[in-house]
């Protein structure tokens, strides 16, 4: 496949299984820290709890390009790998999606200034599964 800009590196299989991995990973805990959560719990869980989610779907995202394309981005900038994520088919345009929504929470989770609402870690957590979901069915191909 052919760059659709912005910098990248080449990947295999072997890689994009690694990656996935780690996705679920991020996940599983992202799931216990929402499981562990009560309604008197500080809002920094629900930070940590996107902020994991965040995590495992950029690895999700890597680990599709690797099995898809053989290339995933490098760029500091997380969104370049949208592009990437686009080119894969079926359904590339909607993991684009999922990453993109995820991305633009990011800051928010990550650097905590402004609280992550329910609503917002409801939706990001099930962006990440989908992501986690789409790079499984890619690997399995």
């Amino acid at each position: 496949m052919a760059n659709v800009g912005g910098r990248t590196r080449p990947c295999n299989t072997t890689e994009a299984r690694k990656r996935l991995l780690i996705a679920e990973e991020f996940l599983e805990v992202a799931d216990l820290v929402v499981d562990e959560r009560d309604e008197d719990a500080s809002p920094v869980y629900a930070s940590a709890a996107a902020s994991l989610a965040v995590l495992a779907g950029i690895a999700a995202s890597d680990a599709a390009c690797c099995a898809a394309l053989q290339e995933r981005s490098r760029s500091q900038n997380h969104h370049e790998a949208e592009a990437l994520l686009a080119q894969i088919e079926p359904d590339g345009r909607r993991a684009a999606k999922d990453l993109k929504d995820l991305l633009n929470l990011k800051d928010k989770a990550q650097y905590g200034f402004l609280p992550v609402s329910q609503r917002e870690l409801t939706a990001l957590m099930r962006k990440a599964r989908q992501l986690v979901d789409f790079a499984d069915e890619i690997l399995r191909r």
